[in-house]
């Protein structure tokens, strides 16, 4: 198993800048690829933002975040990042990280592909 800490997030004008970080612990960071999703108010599902594959060799990116949001992982660091440029205020949610030890095939994995998850993280950006 492997437990999931987020940090980062917060208020920002819209045009701004976040980086979330997410630290694991216990289990082999570096068998697991990682993804970031994002759950606004009102929607049962988690929505896709991006995936990392255990060595960061392989991202992929929701097609709203494309170009303007960056995952990338530490290994030495048992971290996984999201680097957030340009945020819109639709990008208004809370985020959550994901582990999987799970070879993720689709371009838009789900949640349920996801074991472990952090405890989420607030992220707001203003008009």
């Amino acid at each position: 198993q492997v437990q999931l800490v987020q940090s980062g997030g917060g208020l920002v004008q819209a045009g701004g800048s976040l980086r979330l970080s997410c630290v694991a612990s216990g289990d082999t960071f570096n068998t697991y690829a990682m993804a970031w999703f994002r759950q606004v108010p009102g929607k049962e599902e988690r929505e896709f933002v991006a995936h990392i594959s255990w060595n960061g060799g392989s991202t992929n990116y929701a097609d709203s975040v494309k170009g303007r949001f960056t995952s990338s992982r530490d290994n030495a660091k048992n971290t996984v990042y999201l680097q957030m440029n340009s945020l819109k205020p639709e990008d208004t949610a809370v985020y959550y990280c994901a582990a999987t030890l799970r070879v993720i095939v689709t371009a838009t994995p789900r949640g349920y592909e996801y074991d472990y998850w952090g405890q989420g993280t607030q992220v707001t950006v203003s008009s």
